[in-house]
């Protein structure tokens, strides 16, 4: 009788309120296999068009952070160009100067200006022949004569202070940067005209 009634209890159906068995109730899946499913990206594209589309974003994001990198001075985002002690020193010695180049264009701006203005006709002729016949001339002899002084000392001072560091463009880079205004220079000057450091923006 006894045997019989505990045969019965160990037969009769678990109830819904009885406890589930411990644990997950599912096999452990594998390491390799777990890291493959975050391996996985999470928007992949489904057709061409949107994989342009995240192409196109990528690229945008990317720009944007290697003009962050520009404007802080990061010389890993700079184009070849710009890269190298050379070519730093050459920015730096025309940064912390003021050259008569450096005013070509604004001089350029003034004199396109001026030939719109409408000046009474007494007036219009010795304007022109002071600003085109005078002007102009002695403005482009300046700056051709910067130019070549420009190249030629910032050529010899990186050979000086950098004996292994090619020579190969560094003077015309020199002289092109300072042909251009300097709030438009880029990589932005990190040094003031008399050699004082920019300060740091707040």
């Amino acid at each position: 009788m006894f045997r019989r009634t505990q045969t019965t209890a160990d037969d009769s159906p678990a109830s819904d309120n009885d406890p589930k068995p411990a644990g997950k109730g599912r096999p452990t899946p594998k390491r390799r296999d777990a890291e493959g499913r975050r391996r996985q990206p999470v928007n992949a594209p489904q057709n061409r068009k949107e994989a342009y589309k995240q192409l196109r974003t990528r690229q945008a994001t990317d720009r944007v952070k290697a003009r962050e990198g520009m404007m802080r001075g990061d010389e890993k985002y700079f184009p070849a160009r710009d890269r190298g002690p050379g070519r730093k020193f050459a920015r730096d010695w025309v940064d912390s100067r003021r050259v008569i180049s450096q005013y070509f264009l604004p001089f350029s701006l003034v004199i396109l200006l001026l030939t719109w203005v409408p000046f009474p006709p007494e007036i219009r002729q010795p304007v022109y022949v002071a600003v085109i016949t005078i002007g102009w001339p002695v403005m482009m002899v300046g700056v051709l004569f910067t130019s070549v002084w420009v190249s030629w000392k910032v050529k010899k001072l990186v050979a000086e202070k950098f004996p292994d560091e090619s020579l190969k463009g560094v003077g015309f880079y020199a002289a092109m940067r300072a042909l251009q205004i300097r709030k438009l220079r880029f990589p932005p000057p990190a040094f003031l005209p008399g050699g004082k450091p920019v300060p740091p923006k707040k």
